[in-house]
């Protein structure tokens, strides 16, 4: 019988363990068989994460993190979590290579997955002119043109705050009009830097190595034309990574694992949740981390409880 299993090795999933682990919990970590270290993966340079004031790669940082977990005696299992049953005192865990653990406590940090656009080469331009996080790059397209897919208010959001950066900034919707909130839309439409490209869709990203412009295809007439970019940003929204226990703990509107207040307890006794899966509005690094301690510390708490 374990005293935590931690699903997910992302900020939260990593940190989670350092402080489970300092606390003589001896948690076992499940990274996953192919997406270990999350999102950051995926990135190229980090410069906003403190205590790196020259940056560095996503993964290196990710590497640090789990390096740090396991130091202090976390041990990492390079698999993928298949089924759950949480709503007993004995949380049971089962993996796809066949493996069965049963705890005491479980923290969920399975994150969130940045909806893609589904074009070809989308994933290999990642990091190198497509991103999915203004706040994350914002600052390396400084004087460039640049462009935000989406109609929401995180397309809004993410269009006026580049427009500190960049030169240009092209709003593009697939529709005639946004779906977010007025307020959102007056402050976009508003931004002298921002220029609405109405009913159009991104049908194919241009460059080699390095995005250099896009295809864009109007919904209406089917017609199509290249846009010369430095950088385009995705925001169509993100799907958190819920599908393992959406039957058993409550989630939010959004379809977030719903948490009490600013702790990480769930609608399950001795189930806690971290990271991006908890988190629609944030969405970084540091947030991620944060709340994977408050995990530890909370499932630590409960631990004791029960003795």
């Amino acid at each position: 019988m374990r005293e935590v299993i931690i699903i997910g090795s992302g900020p939260a999933g990593y940190t989670a363990g350092i402080y489970a682990a300092r606390a003589g919990l001896k948690p076992l970590l499940i990274a996953s068989s192919v997406e270990a270290g999350g999102e950051l993966m995926k990135t190229t340079e980090v410069e906003n994460y403190p205590g790196f004031p020259n940056g560095l790669q996503g993964p290196e940082l990710m590497d640090s993190f789990r390096a740090q977990s396991e130091r202090f005696g976390t041990e990492v299992l390079l698999d993928d979590v298949i089924e759950v049953a949480l709503k007993g005192q004995t949380k049971i865990v089962k993996t796809g290579n066949g493996e069965t653990f049963e705890s005491k406590t479980v923290i969920l940090a399975t994150g969130a997955a940045y909806r893609e656009l589904g074009l070809p080469r989308e994933k290999e331009l990642s990091g190198y002119g497509i991103s999915w996080c203004a706040t994350c790059d914002g600052f390396f397209f400084r004087e460039k043109v640049i462009a935000v897919v989406g109609g929401g208010d995180s397309a809004m959001e993410e269009a006026t705050f580049l427009t500190r950066f960049a030169s240009k900034v092209y709003l593009i919707h697939r529709r005639d009009s946004f779906k977010a909130s007025k307020i959102m839309q007056e402050r976009a439409l508003a931004n002298p830097k921002i220029e609405v490209v109405w009913n159009t869709e991104v049908s194919e990203l241009l460059g080699e190595g390095k995005l250099s412009g896009v295809t864009l295809k109007n919904t209406v007439d089917g017609s199509t034309k290249n846009l010369d970019l430095d950088g385009l940003f995705i925001a169509i929204g993100n799907d958190p990574r819920v599908w393992l226990v959406e039957n058993q703990v409550e989630l939010t509107e959004e379809k977030f694992i719903k948490v009490e207040g600013r702790s990480s307890k769930t609608s399950l006794p001795g189930v806690f949740a971290a990271g991006d899966v908890i988190d629609p509005t944030y969405r970084q690094a540091i947030t991620a981390a944060g709340s994977g301690c408050v995990a530890a510390l909370d499932a630590e708490h409960y631990l004791t409880d029960l003795e």
